[in-house]
């Protein structure tokens, strides 16, 4: 990192509400977990007195069937946003330029700053038709955060084609792409996949996710991970959650019925974007987001102020969780389905 731009960084807002009494919408995780998780984590304490085994095979292996690559591109990180970073940190210089999408998660605008490169904003709907050339990396959320849509994944794959012609890096956060029958890009080559276990499994504490890589770029990443990276709790349940495959398939049949029956409600009082993610994205026209957001939770509830996300001004964004808490949130915002 480049210390004066270190200095010169500041934090940025993320969703998420600390207080356990008001119900919280405003971050975009699973109201739900696999079944044997808990046990699973207690089960692990004896071993956490011992180090990990830095190559955590079982927990490469499970991440290597999700998304159908081979285990030995598999790179284990405490979260996504540390696939993000390492993927950020390894290839960008001081003075680089840096395709983003916006709005998007902003963490990827302060990792390219923390090295010194250069945002450079593009439409989020317009990435994949930009020429990447004289760009040393291009990032590409999908489904995008706070958005909602995933990319088309022809045109994806023709944007990963023409990166990799002119030596421009791509990475693709997919964060929410298990909430989607979408195949991942993991293995491509050129292309440096970011995954977590914090959306779809529930579980944003653990801090467990992981990198997908090839070639040059894939030893790149393995040699700047930190050792013992991944606590040995968090590889265990990752590896436990990441089999799961009845909870994944169950959790987007009832994401996908919730989030149609939350837009319909919504859309009778607010302009509410079309999603393929686990949240909704509205704009709340002649309402204030600020009331907006204080009605909530006067009434016990927390949503996301997305005027923050670069680009967005009178817009607020909304989890989807379980049928019982989403009749909360359309009482509390005072909509009625």
């Amino acid at each position: 990192m480049e210390p004066e731009r270190v200095r010169a960084a500041t934090r940025v807002p993320h969703g998420g509400e600390p207080n356990p009494d008001i119900l919280d919408f405003s971050a975009n995780t699973n109201h739900r977990t696999p079944d044997g998780t808990r046990e699973v984590y207690a089960a692990a304490f004896d071993e956490a007195r011992r180090y990990p085994d830095d190559g955590y095979p079982a927990f490469r292996a499970a991440a290597a069937d999700v998304v159908d690559c081979d285990p030995e591109q598999v790179v284990p990180t405490p979260g996504g946003l540390a696939a993000i970073r390492l993927a950020i940190a390894t290839r960008v210089k001081p003075g680089d330029s840096v395709l983003l999408p916006a709005p998007s998660f902003a963490e990827y605008a302060r990792e390219v700053e923390l090295q010194g490169g250069r945002p450079e904003f593009v439409a989020h709907d317009a990435l994949l038709d930009t020429d990447p050339a004289e760009h040393t990396m291009a990032v590409v959320c999908t489904p995008n955060n706070p958005t909602g849509e995933a990319a088309d994944p022809d045109r994806l794959r023709a944007f990963a084609v023409r990166c990799r012609a002119t030596n421009t890096d791509l990475l693709v956060d997919e964060a929410f792409l298990g909430y989607t029958r979408y195949e991942s890009l993991a293995g491509t080559p050129g292309v440096v996949v970011a995954r977590s276990l914090t959306k779809l499994y529930g579980l944003p504490g653990i801090r467990a996710g992981y990198a997908v890589a090839t070639d040059d770029r894939l030893a790149d990443l393995q040699t700047a991970r930190r050792a013992w990276n991944l606590s040995t709790p968090a590889a265990r349940v990752g590896a436990h959650c990441l089999r799961d495959e009845a909870f994944v398939a169950e959790t987007r049949d009832e994401v996908a019925r919730e989030r149609a029956r939350l837009r319909e409600a919504l859309a009778t009082r607010y302009e509410v974007f079309p999603s393929d993610a686990p949240f909704l994205l509205f704009d709340t026209g002649d309402e204030s987001v600020d009331d907006v957001v204080a009605w909530a939770r006067e009434n016990g509830v927390a949503v996301r102020d997305a005027t923050t996300f670069r680009g967005l001004d009178s817009h607020v964004r909304v989890a989807v969780k379980s049928p019982d808490e989403n009749d909360q949130l359309l009482e509390a915002l005072d909509v009625r389905d």
